[in-house]
């Protein structure tokens, strides 16, 4: 079987169309007719040679949704169900070793070295090369974890829960204490920052303001948040007066950095009450330094701050269960749909933030 590809050959250079033949699967491996496939942010990032783990030639595309083609041999999904042709599926897009410090003893597998991920650092020099999204079809190998989806939940929405909506999970999972009665502020009004947004209201906190500068996305998370915060309308002193007026003049229990830029935390510091919480979970490639008041900002408040990379295989699962309980309101959050020879186009969309969520369809 030959399946088409949008491969990126050199960085910052539009990604070309490829033809691969599929032959015989390794043992365990599935073959997934594509459904969906979203583009992420950071593969603006990666098309652009910013993310270090990166080779060429790759298929980009991490978030995928298909529809079981073959199973070489037997599998069985995270629930122990049989996966068999014709079932729709979603996956772990991170394979980890299972063998290192990381994955054995201190059970953070989303911490290990060794982790490969679909679209991002798996190359498709070599056979069965189909490893990426953005693609009619992909392979997945006898370590990757899958789990079936409902039929009649639409794979474009469910898309987000690979990539966002697990780093989301992550970052909320990471928390010491409840989030019932807390108060939330979300710096960033992409996939990340609303699916944080409805994970955290869904989780009982009382208060979910987000943070943003696109009037568009801000119209989209109007009907799930608490309190939205146009930073291009006030200053960002006026940011800091507007959380302290809904917190009682502390500041938030909790700030989720979900703008992929590590200046945002020179405001999210201000935001954050003493003793509070602070999850740095958009900044995904290497950035500038910020300075950083240690004193003022993190000692005399003795906050704590926590780095979220990534996710593990629950963090898969709960994002799936939020969004097929909030299908319709996930449904949204896309904005743009393209057909694969597109993703160029989609690519560009994504950074000029013109799409809140854009996806690759294939139906």
């Amino acid at each position: 079987m030959r399946f088409r590809a949008m491969v990126l050959e050199k960085f910052n250079e539009p990604l070309r169309m490829k033809e691969f033949e599929v032959g015989e699967l390794p043992e365990g491996s599935v073959l997934v007719r594509m459904l969906a496939s979203g583009v992420c942010g950071s593969d603006v990032h990666i098309a652009k040679g910013e993310d270090p783990r990166t080779p060429v030639p790759i298929i980009l595309g991490h978030e995928g949704v298909g529809e079981v083609i073959e199973v070489a041999g037997e599998k069985k999904d995270l629930n122990g169900e049989p996966i068999k042709p014709n079932d729709r599926i979603i996956w772990n897009r991170g394979i980890v070793c299972r063998k290192c410090y990381w994955c054995t003893v201190a059970k953070q597998p989303h911490l290990c070295p060794n982790r490969k991920v679909y679209g991002i650092n798996m190359s498709c020099k070599d056979y069965p090369h189909l490893l990426g999204c953005y693609a009619e079809a992909v392979v997945l190998l006898p370590e990757v974890e899958v789990l079936k989806i409902p039929e009649n939940v639409d794979p474009a929405s469910v898309v987000i829960a690979s990539c966002s909506g697990a780093t989301a999970m992550n970052a909320l999972d990471s928390l010491s204490e409840p989030l019932a009665g807390k108060s939330v502020v979300i710096q960033g009004i992409g996939p990340l920052g609303i699916f944080a947004a409805v994970a955290a209201k869904s989780m009982g906190a009382s208060i979910v303001a987000v943070i943003g500068g696109s009037p568009e996305r801000l119209g989209v998370a109007k009907d799930f948040v608490d309190v939205l915060i146009n930073r291009r309308e006030l200053s960002e002193e006026e940011r800091r007066k507007k959380i302290l007026q809904l917190t009682h003049n502390r500041g938030a229990d909790v700030v989720i950095e979900a703008a992929g830029d590590s200046r945002a935390l020179m405001e999210g510091f201000n935001l954050l009450r003493r003793g509070g919480t602070y999850l740095i979970a958009g900044v995904a490639v290497p950035q500038d330094p910020i300075p950083v008041s240690v004193y003022e900002n993190l000692v005399l408040k003795g906050i704590t701050l926590r780095g979220v990379w990534v996710s593990d295989t629950k963090h898969l699962v709960q994002a799936v269960n939020v969004v097929t309980s909030h299908e319709s309101l996930f449904s949204k959050l896309i904005t743009h749909r393209f057909r694969l020879e597109e993703v160029n186009e989609a690519l560009r969309y994504v950074e000029e933030r013109r799409a809140l969520k854009a996806v690759i369809h294939f139906e």
